[in-house]
């Protein structure tokens, strides 16, 4: 896959641009996307710029009957300084991620340098999309599927790397962005288990998900905590990271605490990463990569040491949880500043307007 080789197939007509307040997430694409295929015989194929719109697979084609594929979510931000130019955060992170995924479904590999290039010629020509107000940015998808038309276990024989571009704004329609979460029962329903895929990006592990999403939505909640095991250990909030801000018993010092990444269990989020470091770089408080039980988190609801809850991720950038629901009781959680700093300084870390290392990059 090279980047140099791109054909670029533009549309006859584009679309009119939605109004910003209209934009749902996920749901209004640009007037292009990429597409590369591969195949074991021939390898990767030019990578082509074409007008969004369907694609063509065989019935028997691989993914539909055994989910082997995988997917990224990054953005693209208008730069603050500029707004004619648009600004990557991270994104290094999410190719290294889809290749380890893309590996773990046996799928083919890629150089991740070469297909940023691509994304960066897509996003240069629908960064247009971005509606110029802040908070809105372009959402980018990376999927890679299997296509050979097989009906069989096996390793891929063809692919085809798509990339789709959708402006979007802010994730969570609850007013202020805080949400309700959910305790999902472990004995019910689990999202990961060790030795699976909770770690990768792929398919499987969100479609599972919908029928708890479900009953949270039908308890007026927004996302799902997902516990897991005997000990009803915190996992994820939702599809977003979770993390809890408490004094902690025994020394009451401050602590900043995440599930860590040992058990395979979780994603490494790409803002997961970057809140953990941006964290340990105030050294204010303790920041933990750990194991964290339910109870845990009970007992510091009720003896006042809880001080806040929020998840992150690339959709929400960091969303503060306002409840948790759990056993059909409600555990208020305080809504602190730690969730809306972190907000702002990484937004605008990701619109330039403050710079950290070389987090945002030019597209």
């Amino acid at each position: 896959m090279q980047a140099a080789d791109i054909i670029l197939k533009r549309a006859r007509t584009l679309k009119p641009h939605p109004p910003a307040e209209a934009l749902e997430f996920g749901k209004t694409f640009t007037d292009h996307m990429l597409t590369v295929d591969w195949s074991r015989q021939k390898g990767w194929g030019r990578p082509e710029i074409v007008p969004f719109g369907p694609i063509t697979l065989q019935p028997s084609a691989n993914c539909l009957h055994y989910a082997t594929e995988c997917f990224e979510g990054m953005k693209a931000h208008r730069d603050a300084r500029d707004s004619a130019r648009y600004l990557l955060f991270r994104p290094e992170l999410n190719m290294a991620r889809l290749q380890e995924a893309a590996q773990r479904l046996v799928l083919p590999a890629f150089d991740g340098q070469e297909l940023l290039q691509c994304i960066r010629a897509l996003v240069r020509l629908e960064g247009h999309w971005i509606p110029e107000r802040a908070g809105y940015a372009l959402y980018i998808r990376p999927t890679l599927l299997a296509t050979n038309a097989a009906i069989g276990v096996a390793p891929a024989e063809e692919a085809r790397l798509l990339v789709l571009a959708s402006p979007v704004g802010p994730y969570f329609g609850t007013g202020g962005g805080a949400v309700r979460l959910l305790a999902s029962d472990p004995g019910r329903f689990v999202r990961a288990w060790p030795g699976g895929t909770g770690q990768y990006k792929i398919g499987a592990n969100y479609g599972p998900t919908v029928y708890a999403q479900q009953e949270a939505a039908r308890e007026g909640c927004q996302q799902v905590l997902w516990l897991f095991g005997a000990e009803e250990a915190l996992t994820e909030a939702g599809t977003m990271n979770c993390f809890v801000l408490w004094r902690r018993k025994g020394d009451g010092r401050v602590e900043l605490v995440t599930p860590g990444l040992e058990t395979q269990l979780i994603l490494a989020g790409v803002v997961r990463r970057s809140v953990l470091e941006l964290a340990r770089t105030w050294g204010e408080f303790v920041v933990s990569e750990r194991h964290v039980r339910m109870a845990e988190l009970l007992d510091a609801q009720r003896e006042g040491r809880l001080l806040e809850m929020f998840g992150t991720g690339t959709a929400c950038v960091v969303a503060p949880v306002s409840a948790v629901r759990y056993r059909g009781r409600d555990y208020a959680v305080p809504l602190g500043a730690l969730a809306g700093r972190l907000f702002t300084q990484l937004q605008q870390i990701q619109t330039g307007v403050q710079g950290h290392a070389d987090w945002a990059v030019p597209a």
